[in-house]
């Protein structure tokens, strides 16, 4: 049965309302690709910047409270940051998200860090995941998101095996390590930067080490980290089925983890996954999905491109509401393949940017975040402070 306009109205206020999605400090820093890194004045340079820039999305968006924090980067002296972290939240009204540990960067992880051959390298990988999931106690952090860039290049070089095996110890000590109502959430990735072997390559590979490591380990889907025309809604609809599903990293790509903004290159692909999850929900199963935005942008500026993203994830999500789902499963059931793709589909194309607007009208938010960005001078302004900052420390170095 068709709903009323009013109910429709109703019904994407609810949804609205619920939805959130975490932002990346590493969003507003300067990242660069293999080949060099394009700099850009508004970048972020210190953890105040990055949560004065959180703050900035949040106040335009509505729906962007948390800031994802990466170890190394953001709290480099690991339990004795947590307090300078404290009070940026309280002065920017951003909390902290999900905690990142970063086991790729040091020289000793050239050849792996919880998978290296070395014993007192795997060690330190595994020591840093334990002062992670204490820095995230500190802070009241439910998440901590676990990626490797663990693997090998050639064939023969490494016994993939016992990689195996010494992943397993390493997550089952982490997951013990965790409170109530804590957290580990695995990542995987095809390929990049191993080329021959990925020790968590795919979605099968994170479930049996969550399952191996206990209850309260999840699979994180990164919607860049799949082969190209790989099916991400059927993997998405097995690890809901599966309770397993943990949470999303959002981007885009045409090729691998380009990190573009979300819906650039496929918005219908994002729409498909949401249906899953509203499906889900619909069918009465119990869901804590963690949405982020992983992206680090060399070309849009960074704070509109934030904006973008969390725009599109907003209309994406309350699309895949809007599918009457009663009257597809009838249609599914009957096999009317034409009319439950039209079905399908008639939600994908609906506009539902007046919606939106409402929503954000209603709830004091600008109703075009990113043109308010553009005309509310925070990024002229950052640009020309930071520029002249980093001009100034470029002339003493």
């Amino acid at each position: 049965m068709m709903l009323a306009d009013s109910q429709i109205h109703d019904l994407a206020f609810k949804v609205l309302d619920a939805f959130q999605i975490e932002i990346p400090s590493w969003g507003f820093a300067n990242t660069g690709t293999r080949f060099g890194k394009f700099v850009q004045a508004a970048a972020a340079t210190t953890l105040e910047e990055k949560f004065s820039d959180a703050a900035e999305v949040h106040r335009l968006t509505g729906i962007t409270p948390t800031l994802a924090l990466h170890v190394l980067w953001d709290l480099p002296n690991g339990l004795t940051d947590v307090a300078q972290v404290r009070t940026l939240e309280r002065r920017y009204g951003i909390r902290s998200g999900s905690i990142n540990p970063n086991l790729f960067q040091d020289q000793e992880y050239k050849f792996g860090s919880l998978c290296n051959p070395s014993s007192a390298i795997r060690d330190k990988a595994i020591e840093h995941i334990f002062d992670s999931i204490e820095i995230a106690k500190a802070l009241g952090s439910r998440d901590i998101s676990l990626w490797l860039a663990d693997g090998s290049n050639y064939p023969g070089t490494q016994s993939m095996r016992s990689r195996i095996a010494w992943l397993e110890d390493a997550i089952r000590a982490a997951h013990a390590r965790l409170k109530p109502g804590q957290r580990l959430l695995i990542e995987y990735k095809p390929f990049e930067p191993a080329f021959y072997h990925t020790d968590i390559a795919d979605w099968g590979m994170s479930s049996h080490l969550a399952r191996h490591a206990g209850p309260q380990a999840c699979v994180l889907v990164d919607t860049g980290h799949h082969y190209l025309s790989q099916n991400i809604e059927q993997i998405v609809a097995w690890l809901l089925h599966t309770r397993q599903l943990g949470g999303f990293h959002f981007n885009d790509r045409r090729y691998a983890d380009d990190d573009l903004t979300l819906g650039s290159i496929d918005p219908y692909q994002v729409f498909r996954i949401f249906h899953e999850i509203h499906s889900a929900s619909s069918d009465g199963l119990e869901l804590s999905v963690a949405y982020m935005i992983d992206q680090s942008h060399n070309l849009k500026g960074k704070l509109e491109a934030t904006v973008q993203t969390a725009g599109v994830a907003q209309e994406l999500y309350l699309k895949a509401a809007l599918v009457d789902r009663a009257r597809l499963k009838e249609l599914q059931r009957a096999c009317d393949l034409v009319a439950a793709e039209e079905l399908f589909r008639g939600a994908f194309w609906r506009d539902v940017r007046p919606l939106v607007h409402a929503w954000r009208e209603a709830r004091g938010l600008p109703s075009e975040p990113l043109e308010a960005l553009r005309s509310g001078g925070y990024v002229d302004r950052i640009a020309r402070e930071r520029g002249r900052r980093s001009s100034a420390v470029s002339s003493y170095a």
